[in-house]
């Protein structure tokens, strides 16, 4: 681990996350279906890459090692969860709407101060996070400037309001 000096520069950020699937289609239909990723393209019957807004690939999806594979143990290393910004508290809610209808379970949802988040889990068992976050100028900050983040409930009600009022 790298305790130096050496920093990214501002505007670094992960582009892309590429996820082992047992099923190629079940994982569209999540990602796309119910999530709302656009396929960009699609290596047969092995590999797709989707995205958000135009951009080659946000997700990849893959089969190569993982085709009927079983989900991670509990207890194993892996990937927590993907964490999935959304542009406003409308689109929020709208992502919200689709998982609640496609009867989706939520596992958490929470107003952390900085952003508002839901969690669920893809078909193979991957943790995804869907959140919004708030404005700089809002977050939560302790009397000497410090970021205050919180772990509160969300008000899955209000979140559905607020999508009724975007623009379709």
């Amino acid at each position: 681990m790298s305790t130096g000096s050496t920093f990214l520069p501002q505007g670094t950020c992960i582009g892309h996350v590429h996820l082992k699937v047992s099923d190629l289609e079940r994982a569209i239909g999540f990602y796309s279906g119910v999530l709302g990723f656009d396929v960009t393209q699609r290596i047969g019957e092995s590999a797709a890459f989707l995205s958000a807004g135009g951009y080659h690939h946000h997700i990849g999806l893959n089969t190569w090692h993982s085709r009927g594979g079983a989900q991670p143990a509990p207890g194993t290393t892996g990937l927590y969860h993907t964490a999935i910004l959304l542009p406003d508290r409308p689109s929020l809610g709208a992502v919200l709407r689709r998982v609640l209808a496609a009867n989706i379970p939520l596992e958490g949802a929470a107003d952390h101060g900085v952003s508002e988040a839901l969690y669920i889990r893809d078909p193979d068992g991957n943790g995804v996070e869907l959140y919004r976050d708030r404005p700089t100028t809002e977050w939560p900050r302790t009397a000497d400037g410090e970021l205050a983040m919180v772990n509160e409930p969300l008000d899955l009600e209000a979140l559905l309001e607020a999508e009724k009022g975007m623009d379709l």
